[in-house]
């Protein structure tokens, strides 16, 4: 057995990190101070988008996305099954019916043609929005979706939590960075540990346009306003107002400053994270006991790598015997019960049901070492070797 634990991910918080943390714990300002506009105006930069707007989490993040964009109950909204179920619960929390569309079995992402079919065959406004996933950090063509969106007059919420850094290209050749705006409405990241940039906890929504921007200011913030050219009255240099029913899901100064130090290192994060992710696909591709893999893609961000195998169970069990602490991502959230409870059932997205029967994500973080990446490897492969599915 291994003697230390590998999980499939983890946080590197280093002295930089630190001291970071500690110099906001030294200053005026817990929350509500500088490091959080500071951490929006680097992140904007680093993604190429105009606005960006920090939050508590990623789940907030999607929350007051569809807040932004009005989505009322009985609205019908388009996603994937897999994905975590924060993407298809924004929907709910506002009243909204999400309808989820099966995933390309070669990429893991909505697929965009089932897509088209639901449009296309119900009548025109039947659906209001669609939120793909950069699922395990591959990017969505969201120029493709984006044309067919305005076919259907519907929004995008790009769901780019496992995607900074990462892009697609389009079809004038142009490289187009995950969240920068140029296709989605809206786009959101995560800041939780296991994510490339840890905050802790945190989330970030980032827009190009100013009128979503300034609503989803207010929503943050209990719906409260004191922008001068906001407010309604003026009684004065104390006074605010509270102009829509909003929520308090700011992030702090502590975890702004975290993420802010974080980003400084997030491009040789990602140059990691590819290099792991090509000896996987090195060590993988000839294999008769892979079924599918992620293999190097263009424009990946890798926050997972994912294998597709038979006796997924199996394997996983032998790992965890063996110190390795693999994951499945995801469970379909159609077959999650409360979805269940509101109609939802097996066999009803065949593409995603036996993607997860046989998916498992491997240890993926860039402070992962060659020796425990080898670890990995030479254990599965011992598996196969005595196990009967070879």
């Amino acid at each position: 057995m291994i003697n230390h634990p590998i999980p499939y991910g983890r946080q590197s918080i280093d002295q930089d990190d630190i001291n970071a943390v500690v110099s906001v714990l030294k200053s005026d300002f817990l929350t509500q101070g500088p490091a959080v506009r500071d951490f929006e105006n680097t992140f904007a930069e680093y993604i190429g988008v105009k606005f960006a707007v920090a939050v508590a989490n990623g789940t907030a993040a999607l929350h007051l996305c569809a807040l932004a964009l009005k989505v009322n109950p009985g609205d019908k909204v388009i996603t994937t099954p897999i994905t975590f179920a924060a993407s298809a619960n924004c929907v709910r929390y506002t009243g909204g019916e999400v309808v989820f569309a099966d995933i390309d079995p070669s990429t893991y992402l909505l697929d965009i043609s089932r897509v088209e079919e639901l449009l296309k065959n119900s009548p025109k406004g039947t659906y209001k929005g669609i939120i793909p996933v950069d699922f395990a950090g591959r990017a969505v063509d969201l120029e493709r979706l984006r044309i067919l969106a305005d076919k259907y007059n519907c929004w995008i919420i790009e769901d780019a939590c496992h995607a900074p850094g990462g892009y697609f290209i389009n079809s004038q050749g142009m490289k187009q960075n995950c969240g920068n705006g140029q296709y989605a409405d809206l786009a959101i990241f995560s800041f939780h540990p296991v994510k490339h940039i840890a905050a802790g906890e945190g989330g970030m929504i980032t827009t190009n346009d100013e009128e979503l921007y300034n609503k989803l200011m207010m929503l943050r913030t209990h719906g409260i306003t004191k922008e001068p050219e906001l407010l309604q009255d003026n009684h004065g240099g104390w006074y605010y107002e509270m102009q829509e029913l909003g929520y308090n899901y700011r992030l702090s100064d502590i975890q702004a400053a975290l993420g802010n130090s974080q980003l400084q290192k997030a491009d040789a994060g990602l140059n990691r994270r590819k290099e792991i992710a090509r000896n996987y696909f090195e060590a993988f591709k000839d294999k008769s006991f892979i079924k599918g893999q992620a293999g190097v893609v263009d424009g990946h961000a890798y926050h997972l790598y994912i294998i597709e195998v038979e006796d997924r169970k199996g394997l996983y069990e032998y790992l965890r015997a063996n110190n390795i602490f693999a994951q499945v991502h995801y469970i379909p959230v159609h077959l999650m019960p409360y979805y269940k409870g509101l109609g939802w059932k097996e066999g009803d997205l065949p593409v995603a049901e036996e993607y997860y029967s046989r998916s498992l994500s491997l240890p993926m973080y860039p402070t992962l070492t060659e020796e425990d990446q080898e670890l990995v490897i030479s254990c599965i492969t011992d598996f196969y070797k005595v196990n009967v599915h070879k």
